[in-house]
């Protein structure tokens, strides 16, 4: 059975920082691009941020630019989350996401994780 679950979430101050992780089991995704979703109350889910299989490339969400970045272990079959510079904005559910059928952009990704909560204080 194929899992993504991911940690790391909790409450943190503005300007304070966080990383949240993400670990597969099941199989390895070191074939397929991942991703970072959120989904505050009340809105839709919105991309965060995404990291290709081959190469490396790193795509981001326009609210999170400068602030936030991934990176993947993939021995460890481990995404990573790294996010600075908090804001109250940032209050979400932080999903991680494996294999899109679009682009890295697009929700359309095959596998879910089951969230993590990020709030912010301000």
């Amino acid at each position: 059975q194929v899992q993504l679950v991911e940690s790391g979430g909790g409450l943190v101050q503005a300007g304070g920082s966080l990383r949240l992780s993400c670990t597969a089991s099941g199989r390895t995704f070191s074939g397929s691009a991942m991703g970072w979703f959120r989904q505050a109350p009340g809105k839709e889910r919105e991309f965060v941020i995404g990291i290709t299989d081959n190469n490396g490339k790193i795509f981001y969400g326009d609210p999170v630019k400068g602030r936030f970045t991934i990176s993947r272990d993939i021995a460890k079959k481990t995404v990573n989350l790294q996010m600075n510079n908090l804001e109250p904005e940032d209050t979400a559910v932080y999903y991680c996401a494996a294999e899109p059928t679009e682009s890295v952009y697009d929700s359309r990704y095959r596998y879910w994780g089951q969230g993590t909560q990020v709030t912010v204080s301000s």
